[in-house]
């Protein structure tokens, strides 16, 4: 048995283990359906659901490890159900299909300077 936000790190669903937490916490993290905090233990056979963004993942969970394990052996921890990889594609899918998003390149200094000036009044 393992603390839900180890788990969540150890597995590599998400980066850090404080990003584990703070999902916990912020209730995007449900174990039977139920939102839990990041000191519930987590057992083989409980289906996780995990939100990160627009993307949520649906994983059975097989089992746990002490240690952060590489990305190979954090696979066979865990099982995506068929409804969470069809869902992850879609999105691949939309993101690949909407295109570079223009975030407008690197300000001139004369735009920095009225960045920097504040809203002109």
């Amino acid at each position: 048995m393992t603390r839900v936000d180890k788990w969540l790190w150890t597995v590599r669903l998400v980066k850090t283990r404080a990003a584990a937490t703070e999902a916990a916490r912020g209730g995007r993290v449900h174990i039977n359906g139920i939102a839990v905090k990041p000191s519930r233990e987590v057992v083989a056979g409980d289906e996780l659901e995990l939100t990160v963004g627009p993307l949520r993942r649906t994983v059975i969970v097989r089992g746990a490890a002490e240690h952060r394990v590489s990305a190979p052996e954090a696979a066979e921890l865990y099982e995506e159900t068929k409804q969470s990889i069809a869902e992850r594609e879609r999105q691949a899918e939309l993101r690949r299909l909407a295109g570079p998003v223009d975030r407008g390149g690197r300000p001139t200094k004369r735009e920095r300077r009225r960045y920097d000036s504040g809203p002109r009044r």
